[in-house]
């Protein structure tokens, strides 16, 4: 299972991928039938999660019935638990809308629909369609953005936390993440890499340009924004972390002030 994933997800395109997941995923994961692990997101319950990577294959990583990974869990958590994002009163801004995610923002804004806006580059699944670099927004147009993942692959990523500052209404917030690499000091990117294979090797994906450090708050607070990387995983015992198969990363919230 392991290798299949891998193969997978480095040869499928991301589109394709995309639109087979909803039905692919669930189906594979009947093999782990049983109890052990719980997704708070949906509240499936399987005896594993499926695998997930495309280097380093992590078990017990996607929940087959929502496709969350273990970043996702952990950042539900603390939405439900720490914002009022459950009102759905408030304009927010999805962009590359991760599929779990999405659902529950679906729900949430049932009754508002035009406050839930998702936006990606390709993804079908998006309302809107565009480069993060250079957002057709008007300024403190949104409330609240969640933008994850995203970071690691633009070319100025510092332009486009800068489009993310300018679009965010004063007192918004959002949840800009990335993979921090904790035992860098500083962010590695190398432009003059653009072999996908080599990509892979020392970026972690063919489509990322960089690894971000411990100065990853310091380029957010470059563009304008209030920041704290919340340790959440902390709040949750080691049974729980392990009975919601949660990641051990930082969530990064960011403010306008």
């Amino acid at each position: 299972m392991r290798r299949l994933i891998r193969w997978i997800l480095n040869s499928i395109p991301r589109p394709i991928l995309q639109r087979m997941a909803s039905w692919a995923v669930p189906v594979m994961g009947l093999i782990y039938v049983g109890r052990g692990r719980e997704c708070p997101v949906c509240g499936c319950r399987r005896r594993k999660f499926l695998p997930y990577g495309y280097v380093t294959v992590r078990d017990n990583a996607l929940c087959p019935r929502c496709l969350s990974l273990e970043r996702h869990r952990l950042l539900w958590l603390w939405l439900e638990r720490e914002t009022g994002i459950a009102k759905g009163d408030r304009k927010l801004l999805h962009i590359a809308p991760e599929v779990s995610l999405m659902r529950k923002f679906r729900e949430i804004y049932a009754a508002h629909p035009e406050n839930y806006v998702t936006a990606d580059l390709e993804s079908p699944l998006a309302d809107m369609h565009f480069d993060v670099q250079q957002i057709p927004m008007e300024d403190e147009s949104v409330d609240i953005i969640i933008c994850n993942h995203i970071m690691e692959h633009v070319a100025d990523d510092r332009r486009a936390m800068r489009e993310l500052q300018r679009i965010m209404r004063r007192g918004g917030w959002g949840i800009i993440l990335s993979p921090v690499d904790e035992s860098r000091a500083a962010t590695f990117e190398d432009d003059s890499i653009t072999d996908p294979a080599e990509r892979t090797r020392i970026f972690g994906q063919y489509d990322h340009r960089r690894i971000y450090g411990h100065d990853y708050a310091d380029r957010l607070r470059g563009a304008g924004f209030e920041v704290e990387a919340v340790d959440y995983a902390s709040a949750f015992t080691p049974e729980q972390r392990k009975q919601y198969a949660l990641c051990d990363d930082r969530i990064y919230v960011v403010r306008k002030p």
